[in-house]
């Protein structure tokens, strides 16, 4: 069998997003040999600017601790995604790129020749995701590549 096909999962610091990575890897590379895809598990920081959204000289004094923040921030999410990869053995590879969500989604699937983007869902109703935006929305559009939107099941009373 030739190289296998790519599937990338974007993932945040959210329970959404590790239900979502859990539930790919139990569904997909479950045992591990038998996978049909290479997994990339992406992560977009933000760019320190963007989370300040302030100019002038005050933003240079906090430039670089929000930097290291978010630095930081990635850090957890991926090692927490590494964790979840060792723990059911799956081999991954792991990207962190600075920028807007649903544009490193889509140009990652670019750059990697995905098959396939997995994303969780927030579970936002329509007037919260009009606001925010969806980055799941955005990549089903826009992504060249079949796009999995995989929600958590909502808990029963």
């Amino acid at each position: 069998m030739g190289d296998k096909q790519v599937m990338l999962i974007a993932v945040d610091d959210s329970e959404h997003s590790f239900y979502t990575l859990d539930w790919v890897l139990t569904h997909f590379f479950t045992p591990p040999s038998d996978a049909k895809f290479k997994l990339i598990v992406i992560h977009a920081r933000p760019s320190p600017t963007s989370v300040i959204g302030l100019a002038g000289p005050a933003a240079t004094d906090v430039l670089p601790i929000v930097e290291a923040d978010l630095k930081y921030q990635a850090e957890k999410v991926i090692a927490r995604a590494k964790e979840a990869c060792n723990t059911k053995s799956v081999n991954a590879e792991f990207v962190v790129t600075e920028g807007d969500a649903r544009n490193v989604a889509c140009q990652a699937v670019e750059k990697y020749h995905a098959s396939m983007l997995v994303l969780g869902s927030h579970g936002y109703g329509a007037f919260k995701r009009a606001v925010l935006g969806s980055v799941s929305d955005y990549c089903s559009h826009h992504a060249h590549c079949s796009v999995m939107i995989v929600k958590k099941p909502k808990q029963k009373h």
